[in-house]
This record gives C-alpha cells, structure tokens and sequence, in this order.
C-alpha cells in the first residue's frame, strides 16, 4: 500500500493524556485536565435539555446543511445564511479548506508558532508552509506579507493566538488585510473570540462585505463548552462558500451537537458568567507569575502560556505525577514554558500551590 509520501514523516496530532490513563499508571483518585482549553464550567443547562430531549433521534442521519443552526445563527450574526459553512469542529472547516484551495507547487503562510493543524493539513495536500516566527509573542504580519508570492493560496491568522493567547488589535489588522493580494484567502481563526475583552479588538464580520478573500473560524467547544459534540463554522463570502461545499462531508455535524449549538446561542448568560470567571482566573497566574518573576503573556483567551525557565517537559511531568495535566511547551514552540487552561479557582489555585512547591523547591536546590 502506498500512502502519500507526505505522510510518512507526518505525526498525528497529539491530544492531552486522557483522564483514566494517567488515574491508572500513578495511582491517583482525582485528576484535573487542564491542557485542552476546554470550558470547566460545563456547558448552558438550556443545550443539556435539548440533547436530553432528542436522544432518542439517534436512529436518523442528521440535517446535512445544519438548516435550523444556519438559520438561528445567521440572525444572530447579521449575515446572510449562505455565508456559512458548519464543520466538525473548526478543525474540519480547516481542512476544508485546504483541501479546496491546496495542492502541491502552492503554498501557504502562517505565524510559528501557532495552531499546529494548519501546517498539518497543507503537509498533507502537498503544499508548501511558509512559517514566519512570532516577534514577542505576536504575529510578524510584515514578514507574512514578504513571504507571500504568486503560489500563495492561504495566509493564517490566528487571533487570540494558541498557544501565547496574544490577539492582533484593529489598527494592525486592518492595513494587514488590504496589503494581502485578492487571490490569497485570509483564514481569521478565532476559536477564543467570546473570551476577549480588549477593547480594540476587530469585529471582523463586519469586514466581509469590503474583503472577498476573508473567512472567519469560530467554534462551540470552548467558551460554549461543546467540544465533545464536535461543532465549529466558518463566515465568508456567498461565492467562496459555495466554491468550497463540495469539499465539506455529507452528515459532517450530527444531531445533538446541531440542536446542542442552537440552545446554546440562546443561553448568553452562561458566556458572560464563563467570561467573568475566566477574567477572574487569569488574574491568579498573572500575580503568581508576577511574584515569581516568571515570564507569560497576557491571555485573551482561556489559557495562559507561562515560561519557567526549564524543560517544559519536567513541569509538565511534576504536574501530571500530582494529577495535573497541562500541555507542554516542548510541543508548542515554547521549550521552556507549559500552557495550563484556566480552570475554577478552586483549580487554578490547586495548580498553582503545587507550582509554588516545585519553584521553591528548585530554589532551594540552586
């Protein structure tokens, strides 16, 4: 059997350790996963209802063009319905559209780091990534402009950015958009979107009417707290949207994660509440990290990446043999650092006792 010769050095995507593997190999009673940015506040009871109530449609395939989400969401975007394109996840959204607009002799542009699936689905359609580092932290949107040439199908922006949760403010955006050339589409991922609170953050939507070449990401598996249903959508042109359906799998999003995603949209209270708290919860890292001298950047989304001045790997490790699990940065671009998702505070401050631990400890050891 012979596999595209792409996909032979290419890893799988690695999630973080599942709860019950690591209960089991250290003995632990209770585990708190913090490593996959997923809501710790559940989700609205209004989408637990719902789901409840239509258990028993499970029989029958799903609605293929999501015509009730689509409609429900249209309204509260104030775009037109056939401006969306539903996916399983936002991850499919991106291999939709790399699978639409990638090929081999084509290229694409990215922040590095950043989230890792868009390399990984232009690896597998052949195409050359074009990785432009990150200046402080932020995208270096002048070198992605240099780097884009006549072969450029697809520049990634990644605003709040995963992993170092830095955003990119309207004033920088705006002349970003305008110097990028009509044949190259802009990717605005924006998966943290209900978690930012910067004021001069973009409303992108609003520029769709001026850019054709400009999709938007967002997704219902963070701040909503559906990531187990699997529920992301992409916003763009009625023309590029139409051009790239066909590359989207018939019964892509199932029932409960359409019906889930509707209730959801209705229930803002539970956002706004999930926002506050995780506004809270930065709070805590930024004044342990302050009183430690470690280095982090200010979140806007619901995690924090924070560098400890050793392997992240070894912090990584101490945590997950206490029953934390967090990501390390050995994965992210960032060897010396760890991402942790903001959790309760009753979680944050658990996690965080334990770092205090292991720094004085380390201090002690100098």
């Amino acid at each position: 059997m012979n596999v595209k010769e792409q996909l032979l050095d290419l890893k799988p995507y690695q999630p973080g350790k599942p709860i019950e593997e690591v209960k089991k190999q250290y003995g632990l009673d209770k585990i708190t996963k913090l490593a996959s940015n997923e809501n710790p506040f559940g989700y609205s009871l209004k989408a637990k209802e719902v789901i409840e109530a239509n258990l028993s449609s499970l029989a029958l395939y799903p609605d293929g063009y999501s015509t009730d989400l689509r409609e429900k969401l249209s309204r509260v975007l104030g775009v037109k319905e056939s401006q969306l394109i539903f996916g399983n996840g936002s991850d499919e959204i991106i291999q939709i559209i790399c699978r639409a607009l990638l090929s081999p002799g084509k290229n694409t542009v990215m922040a590095s780091p950043t989230f890792p699936q868009y390399k990984h689905n232009a690896v597998i359609e052949g195409a050359e990534s074009k990785e432009i580092a990150l200046i402080n932290g932020q995208h270096d949107l002048d070198g992605m402009i240099e780097a884009i040439d006549e072969n450029t199908q697809v520049v990634w922006v990644c605003s709040p950015n995963n992993p170092t949760g830095t955003y990119i403010s309207k004033d920088i955006l705006l002349p970003f958009i305008e110097r990028v050339p009509k044949h190259v589409l802009i990717v605005m991922d924006e998966a943290y979107y209900e978690y930012v609170d910067a004021t001069d953050y973009p409303e992108t939507v609003q520029l769709l009417e001026k850019y054709e070449n400009l999709i938007i990401l967002r997704t219902f598996s963070k701040a909503y707290g559906l990531a187990g249903l699997r529920i992301g959508f992409g916003i763009g042109s009625e023309s590029f949207i139409k051009q790239i359906e066909p590359a989207r799998e018939p019964f892509n999003t199932n029932r409960l994660s359409q019906f889930a995603a509707i209730a959801a949209l209705d229930d803002q209270e539970f956002i706004e509440e999930c926002v506050s708290k995780n506004k809270q919860g930065l709070q805590q890292y930024y004044q342990f990290c302050e009183e430690h001298q470690l280095n982090y950047y200010p979140s806007q989304g619901n995690f924090i990446l924070i560098d400890f001045k050793q392997e992240g790997n070894e912090v990584f490790q101490y945590l997950l043999e206490r029953g934390f699990i967090v990501r390390s940065g050995n994965a992210l671009g960032f060897p010396t650092s760890v991402r942790i998702t903001v959790g309760t505070q009753q979680q944050n401050q658990e996690i965080i006792n334990i770092l205090t631990g292991m720094l004085a400890t380390r201090k002690a050891n100098v």
